[in-house]
């Protein structure tokens, strides 16, 4: 009993500060919750431009990204690796400069790109949740069949699908954190 109460008083001396710190801060949390919330369904409620804004920022964190492997690649010259580093730096830039110029075809893409994974995905969770015996085996298995079912949904719609899909993606994951915080 003293040895259970030696664990436990650390634990409740812990979990009482966390409660004591979530107290001071709550106001902050329930403002970020709410503030993610409205942002997601604002993105969800336009799509299109969400879809255009989450194209053109990829864009922008790939041309910094080029930045970055180019001017490695370039400190480094004398690495064996360095066309390898400057090669993929060059790729990053044009990837980022298509998707800020051209984001409608680059976002009809990134959508089909989107729907194989969901798909390819799917069709492994169902065939894995079947060929194998493990608890939640169903889990898997309806989470096969629901991917498999957006990705379709997604293909069949293509490449209309490709100008609002991403911008609701990233609405629907706002409003699901924001709920959480």
């Amino acid at each position: 009993s003293n040895m259970t109460t030696a664990i436990h008083d650390p634990i409740t001396r812990m979990l009482s500060a966390d409660a004591k710190s979530v107290r001071k801060t709550w106001g902050w949390l329930l403002a970020l919750g709410i503030v993610q919330v409205a942002a997601g369904m604002l993105a969800v409620g336009f799509a299109f431009s969400a879809t255009l804004a989450t194209v053109v920022t990829l864009g922008i964190l790939l041309l910094i990204a080029a930045g970055a492997q180019i001017g490695g690649a370039i400190w480094a010259r004398d690495w064996k690796g360095f066309f390898l580093f400057l090669l993929v730096g060059v790729l990053y830039a044009v990837t980022g400069f298509l998707a800020i110029s051209h984001p409608a075809p680059a976002a009809e893409g990134l959508t089909l790109m989107l729907a194989a994974a969901f798909l390819v995905g799917g069709i492994f969770r169902i065939v894995f949740a079947l060929g194998e015996d493990f608890p939640s085996w169903g889990w898997m298995f309806s989470n096969g069949i629901l991917s498999l079912l957006l990705g379709l949904a997604i293909l069949w719609q293509w490449p209309a699908s490709g100008l609002w899909a991403l911008g609701m993606f990233v609405g629907i994951d706002l409003v699901f954190s924001g709920v959480i915080w």
